[in-house]
């Protein structure tokens, strides 16, 4: 049964994802439009009274923020991708698309300014970093298999 073969590398979360270039284009692509799909349909709905949740979209503009926030999801998630095809990374395609989701949400809901919103990418791109940073670092360490033996 090769259907059901564990050693698939996509088979499992934490596996090395090898594979042709635009294998992982792809990937990066589809995970980035499902992010600000998502964040885009959240903004069109408010869940609860408009003092205690999020607003819907405002007034204005939205490419701006659309484009920025795809540019910001194709670079988080070619990163986590790009580690991931070199060491195990817990849930890539999870932490891309929220990280691009929320920030499309929140910027669509209150419209920031450039700086703001700026700063809004690099904490998304940051955090991506920091994922791909912890993974590469155990990854490196040999600790692939996570069932280490304690002394004692």
């Amino acid at each position: 049964m090769e259907l059901l073969d564990p050693s698939s590398p996509d088979d499992y979360e934490g596996a090395v994802r090898p594979g042709p270039l635009w294998r992982h284009a792809l990937w990066v692509a589809v995970i980035t439009v499902l992010g600000v799909g998502l964040g885009w349909a959240g903004a069109l709905y408010r869940i609860g009274p408009e003092e205690y949740g999020l607003p819907s979209a405002a007034p204005g503009a939205l490419w701006p923020y659309l484009l920025a926030w795809t540019a910001t999801g194709l670079a988080a998630a070619a990163a986590l991708r790009a580690a991931a095809a070199r060491v195990p990374v817990y849930a890539p395609e999870g932490i891309a698309v929220v990280l691009t989701m929320l920030g499309t949400r929140l910027s669509l809901g209150w419209r920031p300014e450039a700086p703001v919103l700026g700063a809004m990418a690099g904490a998304a791109l940051t955090a991506a970093a920091i994922w791909c940073a912890l993974a590469l670092r155990s990854g490196s360490h040999g600790n692939r298999g996570g069932g280490g033996t304690s002394g004692g």
